[in-house]
């Protein structure tokens, strides 16, 4: 390095992987295309390192630029923190939260929640990332996490909220044109499950259900995905029984085969309690999943 790191120099370079060419990762920043190359070529020069070759398609990262880009996605999360830690005042219900759920449960399970929290503190403005993956709290990716594991990290303020089951549903429709199931390998059925996502598997084995890929007709990897395709009768899918007593047409199968628990957590990190927004959120988020977690067990037994 021959001078201080300058972040928008590379704040350009997490736009410029992201995007693959300078002239997309300048649009996304609001840069010209020249400003876009300076930064770029300014960060080559202080590392004495280049970043992307030309290919083709657009640029093509180097080795250097890759490893340095999880380094890069620390010190952006840190600045988008420090960006919604000074958004509003410790002791003030205002300012920006940025909550990470999984996808089903935040398309299916937060927003009438989230609702009535912008009812009742309509200065704090809401961030939400749909993400199954497991968002690191303790360097700032996101404030508050609804996860389905528990929380292993340390420093971190967790409240298990329960456990929902999940069976197997098919839409009326579907079953009146195939029949119930009478096992889940049935040839004259369609399941709906996942597609190159390895983890799924291991967490089906986990649950005693050893499946693989060739086992489903319909395949995806996005759970939404799996969840629409049910809806729509394409064939037999999983779903948290909380989601599907919302709708009529979803009946439950093969119920003494296949049923597992799927646990809830809302987690933050510790540092956080000090900050109204984060507290008024972390209590609202809890007191609506339990309401979620306790009409499932309703429809459970």
């Amino acid at each position: 390095m021959t001078s201080a790191p300058n972040w928008d120099h590379y704040r350009t370079l997490l736009a410029v992987l992201d995007a693959g060419s300078l002239s997309r990762a300048a649009r996304r920043l609001g840069l010209s295309q020249p400003t876009a190359g300076r930064h770029i070529a300014r960060l080559e020069a202080d590392l004495g390192l280049p970043l992307f070759t030309r290919s083709p398609t657009g640029l093509r990262p180097t080795d250097v630029a890759l490893n340095l880009r999880r380094h890069v996605d620390g010190m952006a999360a840190a600045a988008e923190a420090a960006a919604r830690d000074a958004s509003g005042e410790t002791q003030a219900a205002s300012g920006v939260v940025r909550i990470t759920a999984p996808d089903v449960i935040g398309v299916e399970v937060l927003p009438p929640i989230l609702a009535a929290f912008c009812a009742d503190h309509p200065r704090v403005v809401i961030e939400l990332d749909l993400s199954n993956r497991t968002e690191d709290l303790l360097r700032r990716e996101a404030d508050i996490a609804v996860r389905t594991v528990r929380p292993v990290q340390g420093a971190l303020l967790a409240r298990r909220i329960g456990v929902v089951p999940v069976g197997l549903f098919a839409h009326r429709r579907y079953l009146e044109r195939c029949g119930p199931p009478r096992a889940f390998d049935d040839p004259g059925q369609r399941a709906i499950g996942f597609d190159r996502d390895w983890q799924v598997q291991q967490s089906l084995a986990a649950a005693g259900l050893p499946l693989t890929r060739e086992a489903f007709g319909f395949r995806a990897d996005n759970q939404l995905a799996q969840l629409a395709a049910v809806r729509a009768g394409v064939g037999i899918g999983a779903c948290q029984y909380g989601v599907a007593r919302r709708d009529p047409d979803l009946v439950p199968v093969l119920t003494e085969a296949v049923r597992f628990d799927l646990e809830i957590w809302v987690a933050m990190h510790e540092d956080l309690k000090s900050s109204l927004r984060m507290r008024l959120m972390f209590d609202h988020l809890a007191a609506g999943l339990t309401a979620y977690v306790s009409s499932a067990a309703v429809v459970r037994s």
